[in-house]
């Protein structure tokens, strides 16, 4: 088996979740394919994924303050490393809680990110190293919830065909957070409110183009199908999006500057901004049917969930040389015995690192030989070779 870059080949926690301390060796070198993990509800599947989902930027598949990461019962710091295999070589990536003391001599947290020994800058520095998407059960209401949900799951497809698209949004966010506190306190100078506005406007053009772009090539890559998985239709609404719909960037900026600056008496009772790319949504249909994704059986909206991952995934490979780390948390258990196979075959296409959860191992017998399997019982990980 060639292979896949980059790929986990070991992985090392620290008073993460329920494990005080672990180290996976996943395979040689020579054999980085799908890593399937069973073993009964509770047993700490999830947690292994949620670990590797911090391999990535942002908050890991669970959206968790960093603080309850850590084992209960231990200080509350909490540690992931892993060895990655990558198209240069090995690389190895470490992350974690790390505490300082603040200026005014209160405790300040943040999570720290190590590359081959040395200190990055940030997580967003994780991007450009390695693709991570996920599906998780919870996101079996992505469809019928806000649209906070869908935009961040939107802004992680993004990012695999833009690293720099998180380094935006947190600067986007960051200048949103500083004039809603300005706005709030009162007597701000309206040349600083101005200056923000405009750090918010740049960003908001670069952010809302990105994501036009990557749901484009998304949707022309849908239209080709996804074996079994019903074709999805896919676009971003929202009011910078649909202004570059017909209006050159320049004036859609400029546009969304002013309309900041006439609603800061607004935002200042209300907090945030009314518009803006940080209230986006993306929306989905089924093609077939000409139906809102909200709207359709709960099995077809997961099927058209994995068919928009799938579909980024390959766009992703052909972009990066080599697809996103898969981390899918019980879906084979939602899925009819010919889409559960269609996706094997679509995981194994594609040459990347898959990780699977599920409670029984029979639903990854198609994987034998093809996968490494793992039994995870109350925090402890026994390999069980290739099946």
């Amino acid at each position: 088996m060639l292979t896949p870059t980059p790929a986990v080949a070991r992985l090392r926690l620290t008073d993460f979740r329920c494990y005080a301390a672990l180290r996976l060796e996943v395979a040689p070198a020579a054999d980085t394919g799908p890593v399937v993990l069973y073993g009964p509800n509770g047993a700490g599947k999830t947690n292994l994924l949620e670990a590797l989902s911090f391999l990535s930027p942002g908050r890991g598949l669970r959206r968790a303050r960093l603080a309850d990461v850590g084992r209960h019962g231990a200080d509350g710091g909490w540690a992931v490393s892993a060895r990655l295999l990558t198209a240069d070589g090995e690389t190895d990536v470490g992350t974690g809680l790390e505490r300082r003391e603040g200026a005014n001599g209160s405790s300040v947290e943040r999570r720290a990110v190590r590359i081959d020994g040395s200190n990055a800058a940030g997580p967003a520095a994780l991007a450009d190293l390695l693709g991570v998407q996920w599906l998780t059960p919870q996101m079996d209401r992505l469809f019928l919830e806000g649209a906070g949900a869908r935009r961040r799951f939107l802004d992680r497809l993004v990012f695999g065909f833009d690293p720099e698209h998180i380094r935006r949004t947190v600067a986007y966010e960051k200048a949103l957070r500083e004039r809603a506190r300005l706005l709030k306190a009162g007597g701000a100078d309206p040349a600083w409110l101005s200056a923000l506005e405009a750090q918010m406007s740049g960003h908001a053009i670069a952010i809302a183009a990105a994501r036009r772009d990557a749901v484009d090539r998304i949707e022309r890559a849908l239209a080709h199908g996804i074996g079994p998985f019903p074709r999805a239709t896919i676009r971003v609404s929202g009011s910078v999006e649909d202004g570059l719909e017909d209006r050159p960037a320049v004036d859609v900026e400029t546009g969304f500057a002013e309309a900041l600056r006439q609603g800061r008496s607004r935002d200042a009772e209300t907090g945030g901004a009314a518009e803006g790319p940080h209230r986006s949504d993306l929306l989905v249909r089924h093609a077939a049917k000409d139906m809102a994704a909200a709207d359709c059986s709960t099995g077809e909206q997961k099927a058209l969930l994995i068919a928009v991952l799938l579909a980024n995934a390959r766009l992703e490979a052909a972009r990066r040389g080599s697809p996103p780390m898969l981390l899918l948390d019980e879906v084979a258990a939602h899925l009819d015995g010919e889409r559960r196979a269609a996706l094997y075959e679509e995981i194994l296409a594609l040459g990347g690192q898959a990780w699977l959860t599920g409670t029984d191992r029979s639903l990854f017998e198609a994987l034998a030989g093809r996968a490494r399997f793992f039994e995870v019982r109350d925090a402890a990980v026994s390999d069980r070779g290739v099946g």
